[in-house]
């Protein structure tokens, strides 16, 4: 029998995979999250809250991973941009973090998890469930590699973004909202000014953290721009100065694959 293993990212998408999963009785062996240490505290309540939700209903808890050093101590992204006197590296165009923060410790559980060890001793692949929705068939690319094969239900299932939140309404569940580093770069100019608002210490840190980096090809966690700047700036003047993208830019993070 297959042994199937979710990446729970604590997003709308991996959050609507999961509920689709209940909807069809179709119980997965392991479902891991891992923790970036940076996550917003919405992150934490809501995955807390989740994981209880699916064990009611005769799921797995979600069980949260972190990258350990070789040391074995955790340091967050946060703390790692700190000690090298850089940004998170989506802000520089690449995706290393995702890889060593999400991907990396998920795949290190799994290394000793005896229901894969097993299946791997049988010549099977661990089956991975990414949630990749029908709005974004590009980013469903993953190769299947030795250990694994890579399923993108939502994709099979034709829910998109707008199906994916009613999925989560229908259960009764709060909408999780984009799952994220308080400081990731990406953020929209509002999406700084909420953190502003909302969780001022946490923007402090974020400000704290581009300070420190040594910057040269970038101009701060905007990229074309430094975040202190546009705090500083006047917010009717933000439009003029600080124009947004025309196109909208993820982060790039993903839950647990290997994109090439």
């Amino acid at each position: 029998m297959s042994v199937e293993v979710v990446a729970y990212g604590g997003g709308v998408n991996s959050t609507a995979l999961l509920v689709g999963k209940v909807q069809r009785c179709e119980r997965p062996d392991l479902i891991l999250c891992a923790d970036t240490g940076s996550e917003l505290p919405g992150f934490y309540t809501y995955v807390t809250m989740f994981s209880a939700w699916l064990v009611e209903r005769d799921f797995p808890e979600i069980q949260m991973v972190k990258w350990i050093r070789k040391d074995g101590s955790f340091e967050s992204i946060e703390d790692n941009c700190i000690r090298l006197n850089m940004l998170p590296s989506i802000a520089y165009g690449h995706k290393g973090c995702s890889v060593k923060w999400k991907r990396q410790p998920q795949d290190k559980f799994v290394e000793t998890w005896q229901p894969a060890v097993e299946a791997w001793a049988r010549g099977e692949k661990v089956i991975k469930l990414l949630g990749y929705d029908a709005d974004e068939p590009q980013r469903a690319r993953v190769r299947d590699d030795e250990l694994y094969t890579y399923d993108y239900p939502l994709i099979r299932w034709g829910w998109g973004r707008d199906e994916c939140e009613e999925a989560i309404k229908a259960a009764g569940l709060p909408s999780p909202g984009k799952s994220a580093c308080f400081f990731c770069p990406s953020s929209k100019k509002r999406e700084v000014f909420a953190l502003r608002e909302n969780h001022p210490d946490l923007l402090a840190r974020a400000l704290a953290l581009e300070a420190n980096a040594d910057l040269t090809s970038i101009a701060g966690l905007g990229r074309s721009y430094a975040w202190s700047d546009l705090i500083r700036s006047d917010e009717s003047q933000v439009r003029l100065m600080f124009p947004e993208s025309p196109v909208e830019e993820p982060c790039g993070c993903y839950d647990g694959g290997n994109e090439d």
